[in-house]
């Protein structure tokens, strides 16, 4: 592949280059016909939150291309994202074969840059690019703040060389944390999950192939506690990335007996076995419903970050914390898919409250947060990503629609459901938010258990395993004090929009 001598410059030679308009730093990959009339389209629309700042291209006739420099080859991605200290990676190249796309979003994700490919024209003609692909759309404008380029060199380097484990690695959450954490250059990556068809396509995009034939595909269930610590006894990893959980607000309401075994006794699972293997690092998934939970989703998480304190305490061998993930745009079930399918389907948009907030991230950030947590962390912290103030959801449907050409959409509110707050919190009511070195990460001290919280584990589980709704619901209240349970049952709803994810 062409290099960037052929240039008569190197990317260090080059230095930084300055841009006045405001937005991600964008370098556009592919200098051709598509390449240039993205950087056109951009350039006239500031709002779309994007600014180029040059491209590379195969093509060493190309220097200049619509006053912006062509700043190396493909091949030069690496050395050029680092010196420009690049946000998003723009694909403009039709055609591209897959094997370099991938090793492309590979590059990209060692210095903490997502990458966004150009939406076809017909597909957005067909509304196709109104999924959940965020790729098309501008990030900004849904979650009323500038999508924040998190990872540091610092945490790129605890990943690299590292042997790490991913659990519900076929999940949205786990599938990017694999693909960013394999480009770190891990020295090996294992991804465990329960459903086999998720990790074929997880396998499938990382390597184009899907036999299945690889140690580094697990199948296992986290709430088997023996095959958890065979796993990990294995493995013997460095870090552990829990993102394996039951997170669907509503169904863990119905279900609670489920949401204990997997998201407090699966973690349980773990971070014993971890403990009991010598891991370096335990980073949980947790969420910001976990903040003075009023759902069964909040109060297992909530339990989920004591269980790993407790389990690993300061000075331990294993170093633990938790980070708390806000709503996920483009997580799968999302606020974000369903409002894509509803609009798609030209069904009336349903949301819960005309004033209903949720705090919101992007998968990129989400992870971007994980990373940096297993940087960060001491031993028993949670960590927040500052995500600016809460976004009323009906401002985001309202942007959202306009960004795709669909003015004006029809919006049916349907009511909180049991469990669902109007408006969320990053942190519950007695802790306290610590600044870290990191200018947008925020953390706060796990609760203190109960004196006999060992006993109380027991009893919740031994009633979960009896599936004792009742028994299970007044444990969860006993054990946290700040759980307000909803008192009446869930009613029955399909097709709503609910902002209650991850």
């Amino acid at each position: 592949m062409t290099t960037a001598l052929q240039y008569q410059w190197t990317p260090a030679e080059l230095g930084f280059i300055p841009t006045m308009q405001k937005g991600l730093r964008t370098l556009i990959v592919g200098a051709g016909e598509a390449g240039r009339a993205l950087a056109r389209d951009l350039q006239k629309v500031p709002d779309f939150g994007l600014a180029p700042i040059g491209f590379l291209d195969d093509d060493t006739d190309k220097r200049v291309v619509r006053r912006l420099p062509v700043l190396g080859a493909l091949a030069d991605l690496l050395a050029v994202a680092t010196v420009q200290r690049v946000d998003v990676v723009l694909l403009a190249i039709p055609g591209l074969p897959a094997a370099q796309v991938r090793l492309l979003a590979m590059t990209a994700a060692r210095v903490g840059a997502s990458v966004r490919h150009l939406p076809s024209f017909v597909s957005l003609l067909q509304r196709d690019a109104a999924g959940t692909d965020l790729r098309s759309l501008e990030v900004g404008q849904l979650i009323g703040r500038p999508e924040m380029h998190v990872v540091s060199p610092e945490a790129a380097r605890t990943i690299a060389g590292a042997r790490v484990l991913v659990t519900g690695a076929g999940g949205s959450i786990g599938s990017e944390l694999c693909r960013q954490v394999s480009g770190f250059e891990p020295e090996r990556l294992v991804m465990l999950d329960h459903d086999e068809s998720n990790l074929h396509r997880l396998q499938l995009e990382l390597t184009g192939e899907g036999l299945l034939d690889s140690d580094d595909i697990v199948v296992a269930d986290i709430r088997d506690a023996d095959r958890v610590a065979q796993v990990i006894e294995d493995l013997r990893p460095d870090v552990i990335f829990h993102a394996a959980a039951l997170k669907h607000l509503p169904m863990l309401e119905r279900h609670p007996c489920e949401g204990v075994k997997s998201n407090v006794i699966g973690t349980l699972n773990l971070v014993r076995a971890a403990v009991s293997a010598g891991v370096g690092r335990f980073i949980l998934i947790s969420t910001d419903k976990a903040a003075d939970p009023t759902s069964v989703l909040g109060a297992t998480k909530q339990l989920a970050e004591l269980v790993i304190k407790q389990a690993a305490p300061l000075g331990a061998g294993t170093v633990v914390a938790a980070v708390r993930f806000g709503n996920v745009l483009g997580s799968r079930g999302s606020l974000l898919s369903v409002l894509a399918e509803q609009m798609r389907n030209d069904e009336p948009i349903t949301v819960t409250h005309p004033d209903v907030t949720r705090f919101f991230m992007t998968i990129e950030e989400a992870v971007g947060l994980v990373l940096e947590a297993a940087h960060l962390a001491r031993g028993g912290e949670t960590f927040v990503l500052d995500m600016g103030k809460p976004v009323r959801i009906m401002d985001l449907v309202d942007n959202y629609a306009r960004q795709i050409g669909f003015e004006g959409p029809d919006v049916r509110f349907t009511g909180l459901r049991p469990g669902e707050k109007l408006h969320e919190a990053l942190f519950a009511s007695h802790e306290q938010q610590v600044d870290t070195s990191h200018p947008r990460i925020f953390s706060t001290a796990a609760g203190q258990m109960h004196p006999e919280f060992d006993t109380q584990l027991e009893g919740l589980f031994r009633a979960a395993s009896r599936n004792a709704v009742d028994e299970v619901r007044n444990r969860l209240a006993e054990m946290l004090g700040n759980y307000d349970r909803p008192l009446q049952s869930a009613p029955s709803s399909f097709g709503a929009l609910y902002p209650d994810d991850f």
